[in-house]
């Protein structure tokens, strides 16, 4: 009978785990615990460019990591994440037909983490990271 109490009990921890994907970080602003998330209902990973131009831009991989460019065209990695709560629901400003989030980004030479904004534009399919680099977004469905 206690084998079969551990058991359902490694079964439920095991299902619960699995379950929950969503990958939440904690960081340290100006002494402040915020909680970061790179899983958003959205195609956030990829390149983002200023319009009409191939430079700078900004990579950001689906596992948390990345690229910035700055306007010098100098290239640093960076740690990013979406501002979420501590379960890891992405902390939304809804707007008229748009969604806005707060982009935390932490280059790999440093332990400062900066914030920016990160909009999606769901009737112009675009998404714009730090105000000015955009990428186009296709084949989504929005509910």
């Amino acid at each position: 009978m206690k084998t079969l109490k551990v058991l359902l009990f490694i079964l439920f921890f095991v299902a619960f785990k699995s379950h929950s994907q969503v990958q939440v970080d904690q960081i340290f602003y100006k002494s402040k615990e915020h909680y970061i998330t790179n899983t958003l209902d959205y195609p956030i990973s990829g390149t983002f460019l200023p319009p009409e131009k191939k430079e700078p831009s900004t990579i950001l991989n689906p596992d948390g990591t990345g690229m910035i460019q700055y306007d010098d065209l100098s290239k640093k990695k960076i740690n990013w994440g979406i501002e979420c709560n501590w379960e890891g629901k992405p902390i939304i400003k809804e707007g008229f037909n748009s969604a806005s989030y707060t982009f935390w980004y932490r280059t790999s030479d440093s332990d400062e983490w900066v914030y920016s904004q990160f909009s999606i534009h769901f009737a112009k399919k675009k998404m714009f990271l730090m105000g000015e680099r955009v990428k186009m977004y296709e084949n989504y469905n929005v509910q």
